[in-house]
This record gives C-alpha cells, structure tokens and sequence, in this order.
C-alpha cells in the first residue's frame, strides 16, 4: 500500500460522528503516527487494525468485550504484564468498542506510553470495517489518467485517446442519452483491494465538461443531478483510434477480450475507431453491453467459431 501519514487525531476526527466515540487517554501525543514501515508493507487494509493481537504489531488494536475480561480479570502482576505487551507492540491507537469500560491498567498505560486510547459504544465488528475502509481510502495507490471516466448502463467505462478525437463530445453524447459523468480531462484512480479500482473527479473539475468551441459546461447545473456521479469502478476502457490506425496496428476480429495494465489490475479494453458518420455513442453502449454478456460467460465471439466449426464438419460430412 502506499505510505502516506495517518495520524491518531485525524483518525479520531474524521469518524467523530460516525462512531461517537471519546478520547480519554493518550492525549500528549495526538500526532502520533502509523509505522511507514508497516504501511509500506501492508498488502490491505486488513494488515493495519484487526482484534488484539501479539502475532501483528504496528496496527490499529481493538478491545472487544472478551479482549476487555481478558485484561480486567487476574492479580494486579498479571494485568500489568499483559497490558504492557499491547504497549511493546506500538499500536497507533487502541479502540475499546462494544459499550465496554477501559480497563483501568489499560487507560494508566496509554497515559503513560502516550498511546491514544479511544471508546465507543458500537460494535467492534462495525469499527473495523469503518477504519479499514478509511485505510483502504487513506492508503491506496493511486494514478491519474487522461480521459473521460462515464457510468454507462452501471459500469465504469473510461474513455481514452490521443486529443482531439472527441472523447468530451462523445461523453456529452453519452450523457444526453441518459448515462452518467464521473469525471473529464483528469481522472483520479485507486486500487482499493487486489482486484478493485475505483475512479473518482479531482475537486477542481468536479461536475465540468471541456467541449471544444463551447469551453465549460457544469453538467450538474444542466442534465440535473442524475447525470453526475461521484465515484465508480472501473470495468472497461475504451480506446479510440483513428481508422488507419486500427487498420495497421489493431486485429479486426480479436480471438480474446484485450487488457490494459493499470495499477497492477488487468483491465477489459476495446478499440474504436473514429471516422466520419460512425455514431461512436451507439458503438460504445454496444461495447458496454458486449462486455456485460462476456462477465456472465456469454462471448458471442466464440459462440461464432463453434457455430463454423459446426458447420465446416456437416459440409465434410455431405462431401
């Protein structure tokens, strides 16, 4: 994951109202910060907070209700040598959720370490999917692409190609006829989990369209708010070309679904090409609900093959 500088107020603030949870202990250090070594090491969010635990250190620790008998029950030796494990580990921060009490030898060792210690009433299942999805956020590698980023019929698609071909023409287009804008020119994308990008506007290009000769257009302010998305997955790009491009670089039937590579995730790509009189939105929807049929194992590509093949075997059969 990408190391980036996470901070217990920060964490603390940004879920205030989420998680209504309290702070009450480990205030001297408030900057206090996740290990960059652990976040560069991390493949998930999943590898920075989980339930307490001695194998994983440097990672977000939660306190459930067994967690909380566990360090409230035995002789007062016995809870200070398993408190001062949780400390050895250098958590970031250590949540006590399920409307549990902080156990007192725990509130006095983050006071002491200068560990945040926070304590919120919601379930402790809850509070880990709220952080990991923050840290998932927070931490994702990212990459910013050129290009028109739709939700077409539900699915990301992203528009590319060298300028001047239209993509922003094409993506008004796409968007008089009902489909979605994410984002035009600048497109921010994150992987999220092994397999998941999502694609989200920069704030500054947030709702506009460059058409040339027209210059800005907040898409908002005209289609209405269904024509505007905030973010979507990304499932397929389409590339444009020009005709002879496609001619001289490009299979006119390809025999397998083409990939492109973006941020280690293998992509579903399409190539159209770009020519006088060809109604690129009708193209691309048609690449969009091919697309959708090959997700669910329908590739009428192949469905073709079989039928000649089919076919070639009944003529030698006559013969």
């Amino acid at each position: 994951m990408k190391p980036v500088s996470i901070s217990a107020d920060r964490l603390f603030e940004e879920h205030r109202e989420a998680l209504h949870w309290q702070w009450i202990a480990g205030h001297a250090h408030p900057e206090r910060r996740f290990d960059e070594a652990a976040l560069r090491d991390a493949q998930s969010a999943a590898d920075l907070v989980g339930y307490l635990n001695y194998i994983h250190p440097y990672r977000v620790q939660l306190v459930g209700r067994r967690e909380v008998a566990y360090l409230s029950e035995g002789s007062d030796d016995v809870l200070e040598r398993r408190v001062s494990r949780i400390v050895t580990l250098e958590p970031p921060v250590i949540i006590v959720a399920d409307d549990c009490p902080a156990p007192p030898k725990l509130v006095a060792m983050c006071d002491r370490a200068d560990i945040p210690l926070f304590t919120t009433a919601a379930y402790a299942g809850h509070v880990i999917d709220v952080i990991r999805a923050h840290l998932a956020q927070l931490c994702a590698n990212r990459s910013t692409r050129h290009g028109v980023f739709m939700d077409i019929l539900g699915m990301g698609v992203l528009l590319t190609g060298e300028s001047g071909l239209g993509k922003s023409e094409l993506g008004l287009e796409l968007i008089s006829r009902g489909h979605g804008l994410v984002a035009d020119d600048a497109v921010d994308f994150f992987r999220i989990a092994q397999d998941t990008i999502v694609g989200r506007c920069p704030e500054l290009l947030a709702n506009l369209l460059e058409v040339r000769g027209i210059g800005l257009l907040d898409i908002r302010s005209i289609f209405g708010e269904t024509a505007v998305r905030r973010k979507m997955r990304l499932k397929l790009i389409v590339h444009l070309v020009r005709r002879e491009t496609l001619e001289r670089e490009f299979e006119r039937l390809p025999y397998e679904p083409l990939y492109e590579e973006l941020l280690g995730v293998p992509t579903r790509k399409v190539i159209i090409a770009v020519d006088a009189g060809r109604n690129l939105a009708v193209l691309v929807e048609a690449a969009v609900r091919n697309t959708i049929l090959q997700l669910r194992g329908i590739d009428t590509y192949q469905e073709f093959v079989a039928r000649h093949q089919r076919a070639m075997e009944h003529g030698s059969d006559e013969l």
